[in-house]
């Protein structure tokens, strides 16, 4: 796989909140303007985010801290709740551009009993799939754009 910048839109949309940046349309998923390594583009910010996570109404920097995530085991079902309490029926979650974030079994057991369509790819394909769902569905995402 090519690890070659991905440019989506030139239109940003949105502006600003505290904790979050957010869309016009609150019921509307961002879309990734642009994508490559170290860096994604989000309508609604500025500034390009290393990690970030993106559901409807807005977007905010995903801090691996804050939920204890690390490349192995990888996504834990805290990070994915916030895209669910922000009204997300689809989740794309992104392994990185070498495939090194590891999604366990745990975090998709979690989306499939709460019916929660889960998509699962390397960053590029993941930021496709997300902006192609986001022209008509409450979809959230998960984005690491490094290894």
């Amino acid at each position: 796989m090519s690890l070659r910048s991905f440019d989506v839109s030139k239109q940003p949309l949105g502006t600003a909140s505290s904790r979050f940046f957010t869309v016009k349309n609150q019921h509307r998923s961002p879309r990734i303007k642009h994508v490559s390594w170290g860096r994604l583009e989000v309508e609604g910010k500025a500034e390009p985010y290393k990690d970030a996570k993106l559901f409807p109404g807005g977007s905010r920097e995903w801090n691996w801290r804050e939920s204890g995530t690390e490349h192995s085991p990888g996504i834990q079902p805290a990070d994915v709740q916030e895209l669910l309490d922000h009204s997300a029926k689809i989740v794309v979650l992104s392994r990185g551009m070498k495939k090194c974030l590891h999604v366990p079994r745990e975090t998709l057991d979690f989306l499939k009993e709460r019916e929660i369509a889960a998509h699962v790819l390397p960053t590029t394909e993941a930021v496709q799939l997300y902006n192609q769902l986001a022209e008509t569905e409450p979809v959230g995402g998960l984005f690491h754009t490094t290894c």
